[in-house]
């Protein structure tokens, strides 16, 4: 097993066991005090838990080499996995912002939101301890499906944070014209979760989709590769016309076609050329492979 692939189940493995220490937590405080938002949370990280599982399961396909039958190797599998996961999340955030609306309508539901605050603040602070040390592990990866879980954990720690301080300020509801609002507090907080989640979750799914198909990566990413790649083209005579970048997971291949600025081109240029510029981008992107090619006339 490389050193790569033993850091990614290792971030893997802390964010598994902690989360079944989490989600069992939350199922007995959702329990315990009939609410819809930390039901909300909790199922939604045991959801992340089932796609942690497989995600090891498979983790040994997305580092075997490619070959002739298999020129992308299994990356495409880790843009399916991650395709799975942002459908995971969208239905079953839909699934339970429904159990909610159909909670306010049949006239809300008090909680206890000192018992919830307390809760989450604690939540958000053993999140944050796990995020940190997920990170530190992950300084020397370039992994979609780590970087993933790793934003997961990120939001875990900000929605944590949300709930515990808008349920400790709803204790400061009784008595007030905003007491009102309490039977139906617990509800609102669901639907906000709700629709903080969905937008990465549908991100998540479409820069997957791009993958799958050997899209273009966005345009931030073909922005970085040509900063990296544009001066050291300069340095050694060449000129870039057009830049051919596909990815699919956590591979990228990159193929540059250029116009010679002299006469005529050395091969020793070339492959010094060539070099530098995958050791640049090997830097920013650690799956990621460069050919530079000669542009005809037309191009």
């Amino acid at each position: 097993m490389q050193k790569g692939e033993k850091i990614e189940k290792k971030i893997l493995l802390l964010s598994l066991w902690t989360g079944i220490l989490f989600v069992v937590f939350e199922f007995l405080i959702a329990i315990y005090t009939s609410s819809q938002s930390v039901l909300m949370d909790a199922a939604y990280d045991a959801s992340e838990l089932l796609m942690i599982g497989l995600t090891l399961f498979l983790m040994p396909l997305f580092h075997r080499p490619i070959s002739e039958k298999h020129p992308f190797g299994y990356a495409q599998v880790e843009s399916i996995l991650v395709i799975i996961k942002g459908f995971m999340m969208i239905s079953v955030t839909l699934g339970l912002s429904a159990k909610s609306v159909e909670v306010v309508l049949s006239g809300g539901n008090q909680v206890d939101g000192g018992l919830i605050s307390i809760f989450q603040f604690i939540i958000a602070v053993a999140s944050l301890i796990v995020l940190v040390v997920m990170q530190r592990m992950n300084r020397s990866l370039s992994s979609p499906i780590i970087t993933a879980e790793i934003y997961g954990w990120k939001i875990d720690v900000a929605y944590s944070l949300g709930m515990g301080v808008a349920f400790f300020a709803s204790t400061f509801f009784e008595g007030t014209r905003l007491d009102i609002l309490s039977p139906y507090f617990d509800q609102i907080i669901a639907l906000f979760i709700i629709l903080f989640m969905l937008p990465e979750a549908i991100k998540m799914i479409l820069r997957a989709i791009k993958d799958l198909f050997l899209f273009s990566p966005e345009q931030e990413t073909m922005d970085t590769i040509k900063d990296i790649c544009r001066d050291i083209l300069t340095e050694n005579g060449l000129e870039a016309v057009f830049y051919d970048v596909t990815r699919t997971g956590r591979r990228m291949w990159v193929a540059i076609y250029f116009h010679v600025q002299e006469e005529f081109l050395e091969i020793k240029v070339l492959h010094k050329a060539t070099d530098e510029v995958n050791k640049a981008l090997a830097k920013q992107y650690e799956h990621c492979v460069c050919e530079l090619i000669v542009a005809n006339d037309s191009d």
